[in-house]
């Protein structure tokens, strides 16, 4: 592998100078002249083909529950977030037959005094569950990753507030639901040992078990254990939970939807290379840039992809077509080149033909890139936010907005 100053000079960040490419369409089959042309052929039969390609080729196999799984609730607070809320602590264990068990620590808010069932918002966090909200008494998580102790002390609380948003979500309604991914797969090398494969293998760190899984395909494993709590909530409506992540995160909240079915709104914030942007544009961060940084992301057949784009039969437009019918969301920023903002609107585009199967997508098929600060809403949702590589306020009045018309109906 090329030394990592070298791979970095490569990185394109000119439009004129992105290579030409065609797009394969996910509606074909390979090598035949078989074509979907109905949303019950892409539910029967293409959409498991293009699910099994990812589980192949990028993302690995996301393992199943454990033998058993509990809930405890370690704490409740009756009069959360300045008395809007209930503030709940919920330990998920996941337990095999064999004795073997992981645990983590589930940070809930519910809003209080509703009348009906409420939807929810279900995203894992980077640093910690306290470092997204100011309450000083929710506890210190994310203790699995060895250089996270920056942020696994007292003076980290309410560092990523903005980007969790739980008073907004409240105050419109839903619940707010988080988890550190570190503690289901501390994001580092090392970080076989204590993940989650520790239950299902003898050896979670051996060439056998990174062969067919990843890192996201864990994280994404956490985020389906958030909806089984959440299945549980009666006060929540299962039908009615968001998935949404930021960054390699928001590259998770792709893969969870696209396993998980239970969830009704996908959302993608700053995803980029391997989320929502397209790699045969090979614009700001590529294949050999994020392999380099992140094997541990991916199963080791997508290296053969590296500087060799082109040769992909598929490109991300593929993973956003195994979220229809359900709405999806994919948010970029101005200034956050090396996530390729046109290429994640393209890929959006390209999607549409997927969505149209179900009598969808119309809105993106004829939109142009929009300007900054600009919602594109309807099946596939696109917005371009002013400035960094972030989740702002700004984002989640987006991803608010589509949770109440798609959810609740609300113009």
């Amino acid at each position: 592998m090329r030394k990592w100053e070298e791979i970095l000079s490569d990185v394109l960040y000119d439009e004129e100078k992105v290579p030409s490419y065609t797009l394969p369409s996910p509606l074909d089959h390979p090598g035949t002249s078989r074509r979907i042309r109905t949303a019950s052929e892409w539910m029967n039969f293409r959409r498991e083909e293009v699910r099994l390609l990812y589980e192949k080729e990028l993302f690995g196999v996301i393992p199943p529950r454990g033998d058993s799984t509990a809930f405890e609730v370690l704490s409740c607070k009756e009069d959360a977030l300045e008395g809007t809320a209930v503030r709940k602590e919920i330990r998920i264990r996941s337990k095999m037959n064999s004795g073997k068990e992981h645990s983590m620590i589930l940070l809930l808010y519910l809003p209080k005094n509703r009348t009906e069932k409420c939807g929810a918002f279900a995203g894992l966090n980077f640093r910690g569950n306290h470092t997204t909200t100011d309450e000083k008494d929710v506890t210190l998580t994310g203790a699995l990753f060895p250089r996270n102790q920056e942020d696994y002390r007292e003076e980290a609380r309410g560092k990523h507030l903005e980007l969790w948003n739980h008073r907004e979500n409240i105050l419109r309604g839903y619940a707010s639901a988080t988890i550190c991914y570190h503690d289901i797969f501390p994001d580092y090398e090392g970080g076989w040992t204590d993940s989650i494969y520790k239950i299902f293998y003898a050896d979670p760190a051996s060439a056998e078990v990174k062969a067919g899984h990843t890192a996201i395909g864990a994280w994404a494993w956490g985020l389906s254990r958030i909806m089984d709590y959440l299945e549980t909530e009666e006060c929540i409506d299962p039908r009615k939970v968001a998935v949404h992540g930021h960054s390699r995160l928001g590259k998770t909240a792709l893969w969870a939807g696209a396993n998980d079915l239970r969830f009704n709104l996908v959302i993608s914030n700053d995803s980029g290379c391997a989320g929502a942007a397209l790699f045969k544009r090979c614009f700001g961060e590529n294949a050999e840039c994020i392999y380099y940084n992140f094997p541990r992301w991916f199963v080791p057949a997508f290296a053969k992809y590296i500087r060799k784009e082109a040769s992909m039969g598929f490109d991300q437009h593929f993973l956003l077509g195994l979220m229809a019918p359900r709405p999806v969301c994919v948010a970029s920023a101005t200034e956050d080149l090396w996530a390729d903002p046109k290429g994640e609107f393209l890929s959006c585009k390209a999607a549409a033909e997927v969505y149209e199967l179900f009598g969808a997508g119309e809105n993106m098929k004829n939109a142009a890139f929009p300007p900054a600060d600009t919602f594109l809403t309807g099946e596939i949702s696109y917005h371009l936010r002013t400035g960094k590589h972030y989740q702002a306020h700004f984002d989640w009045e987006h991803y608010l907005l589509l949770a109440d018309k798609f959810f609740f109906n609300k113009e």
